[in-house]
């Protein structure tokens, strides 16, 4: 068997899980207003079952009516049981195994629905003005009592395994956490005090559901950010004594809202980061442990489990960006997966952005079936078209690969002489490698089907009429924009391509005119790499750097420019480049800042394509403008759309 370790069984009480992959409890947006559940997370979660998992779990879902947000699943009262019935019906007819992640926030709740209140140990500010109670003995009461009434309905909705979520500074964690708990009576004080709100929790859990039923618990590797939180070893030492309470599981994960980029963890932190905490859990419990922490890759899970250092490992993200995962390292195709590149354009962003709200549920960078997975369920085609695409950047690749799997015959066109354009690109600045790997990997897998795909070759008039497509998919990109400044036509001032490529000869002090993703990024590359750089400026026009980063990338961009000592001006606008360094203003101030070389990140625009157009409208040809041709945007629009219009081929 390939993976051996990854995909034996592995047998809790009464349940045998096929394998030891779990799919966590994520965000998804796709609950109904009010906690209900809809097609698509059934859908969501049928196809990382018919994917292989061996362990789907739903997301957090609140067991307390009162203090349930409405945009959060729930299991509250009896009216949810209808449709985790369906669900749980839907999943195991696809072959998966099924766990509830029950819930209590502690004080997040109040943040999310005004109508809710917190459930925290003491007195919390939160807000100009605004102190969250602590919960009186009668409210611990009745939380402890819907925790209960919550798994014993999970078990008659059909659920296989049980999550108590005690991490992440949600209620459980937070009487538990000395950083957060100053209580002075049973519910406070010493650590035996402090554990009895959790051990309570479980109590009631396991007295409600039958002796059958595995519980495991989710807990966070320490209080990370919060002062004087416990430490790895006073969660070990709890987590000993919840074992004597009936839980079977540990899932180790890590972060806090003080820490939420360990929580969800970017491109930014190492693969596996967290699985050394797992190992601590497993040596120091006894329990079966499940490890945690950015990993995306068979071999990398595999050598996990085998060294003993985990029983199970958690791949979220991983099977967000394909739900095929499970199935397609079982068949040892490894290079068909689809890999999470740790953006969280998709995911996180899509939930916590400040622009969240605009987005109807998550999605993936690498996936945009992600919450429609029923629409993108297109057969294939019994009228096979031929499809010519202009250009072989994510975006064409995407449209490539789909239409290939569809039936159709795509004809890939790339300029240059390789595929993945400015997704490539992007992977050749700090920490994001993924990113190019990705960009390779996919040109790989064209490569793996026959892909017809035609290197140095740009998509003219003529090409078009040699193909003779029954339609075109345009994705030709965008340019970098161009400084209209005194100075600009100096060969001290150059792009940004040139610097991620390694062909620029900066030296000395370095402008870099622009603070959005690519500026920084590039930034921090010249400061990091280049031995012959003494200084890196970046000078942003608008109020703020990184203002097209999501908070945790922005927050890991920001930490790594402050270490390699970056400077950044905001508000701040070039005037002209002259032979000392860049002339700029700041409100009524004006002065030079020293400088040998500039590079120009002040963003791109769409390629022409009107020649193309024209032609396609002469030739009576279907056409489709996808990513930055259409207009410069984020590469999970180019993959979207791309995917769009494949599965829209007939």
């Amino acid at each position: 068997m390939v993976y051996p370790h990854l995909f034996s069984p592995l047998t809790i009480r009464g349940v045998t899980l096929r394998n030891r992959v779990d799919f966590p409890a994520m965000a998804t947006k796709m609950g109904a207003d009010g906690g209900y559940v809809t097609d698509a997370l059934i859908d969501y979660h049928v196809a990382r079952a018919r994917g292989g998992c061996g362990l789907l779990t739903v997301e957090a879902t609140s067991v307390h009516g009162p203090t349930a947000p409405r945009n959060f699943m729930s299991i509250a009262d009896d009216s949810y049981l209808e449709g985790w019935i369906r669900f749980n019906e839907a999943v195991h007819a696809a072959g998966g195994t099924t766990c509830i992640q029950l819930w209590q926030g502690g004080f997040v709740p109040p943040g999310q629905d005004p109508d809710t209140y917190a459930v925290i140990p003491s007195d919390m500010p939160f807000g100009p003005g605004v102190v969250l109670p602590g919960a009186s003995v009668e409210t611990i009461a009745e939380i402890v009592q819907a925790w209960g009434e919550a798994a014993a309905r999970s078990v008659a909705a059909g659920f296989d395994v049980l999550e108590f979520h005690a991490g992440h500074n949600y209620s459980p964690e937070m009487f538990l956490s000395p950083g957060f708990n100053r209580r002075t009576d049973a519910y406070g004080g010493s650590a035996e005090n402090r554990m009895r709100y959790p051990l309570e929790c479980i109590d009631a859990i396991r007295a409600a559901v039958p002796d059958d039923v595995p519980l495991m618990m989710r807990v966070s590797a320490g209080d990370d950010g919060v002062p004087g939180g416990n430490t790895v070893d006073d969660v070990i030492a709890f987590t000993k004594v919840a074992r004597e309470h009936g839980v079977d599981m540990v899932n180790v994960s890590r972060g806090t809202p003080m820490s939420v980029n360990l929580q969800v963890p970017t491109m930014d932190h190492d693969r596996g980061f967290n699985v050394h905490n797992a190992a601590k859990f497993k040596a120091g419990t006894g329990l079966v442990t499940v490890a945690v922490g950015r990993i995306n890759d068979p071999q990398q899970a595999e050598d996990i489990i085998a060294s003993g250092q985990a029983d199970m490992v958690v791949m979220g993200r991983a099977q967000i960006a394909d739900a095929d995962f499970c199935a397609k390292a079982m068949a040892g195709e490894e290079w068909r997966i689809i890999r999470c590149v740790g953006c969280n354009q998709g995911c996180f962003d899509r939930i916590a952005s400040a622009n969240a709200a605009t987005f109807p549920h998550i999605s993936c960078l690498q996936n945009p079936a992600v919450g429609r997975e029923a629409e993108f369920r297109v057969p294939k085609t019994d009228n096979p078209r031929t499809i010519l695409i202009a250009g072989g950047g994510i975006g064409g690749m995407e449209a490539a690969e789909r239409l290939h799997a569809l039936g159709h015959k795509p004809i890939l066109c790339e300029a240059s002489g390789r595929l993945g354009g400015q997704f490539y690109m992007a992977g050749l600045a700090p920490r994001k490698g993924e990113m190019s790997d990705a960009a390779m990997s996919r040109a790989s897998t064209l490569e793996h089907f026959g892909v017809d795909v035609r290197l140095h070759t740009p998509v003219t008039p003529a090409v078009i009429d040699e193909v003779a497509p029954d339609e075109v998919i345009i994705a030709i990109g965008s340019t970098p924009v161009t400084l209209d400044l005194e100075g600009s036509e100096q060969n001290t001032v150059i792009d940004t391509e040139t610097v991620l490529t390694g062909y620029s000869r900066l030296v000395g002090d370095v402008v870099v005119v622009g603070g959005g993703l690519v500026g920084l990024e590039v930034a921090e590359y010249l400061a990091e790499n280049d031995p012959r750089v003494t200084s890196v400026t970046v000078v942003e026009m608008g109020s703020e750097v990184g203002r097209d980063l999501g908070m945790l990338r922005k927050q890991e961009v920001v930490t790594h420019l402050a270490l390699n000592h970056v400077s950044t001006l905001v508000d701040t606008r070039c005037l002209r480049i002259t032979a000392a360094g860049v002339v700029v203003r700041r409100g009524d101030e004006e002065w030079t800042i020293p400088a040998t070389g500039v590079v120009v990140a002040v963003g791109s625009r769409s390629l022409d394509t009107t020649e193309l157009t024209d032609h396609c409208l002469a030739r009576s040809i279907p056409f489709h403008i996808i990513g930055d041709a259409r207009e410069p945007r984020r590469a999970i629009d180019a993959v979207a759309e791309a995917a769009e219009v494949a599965i829209s081929v007939r």
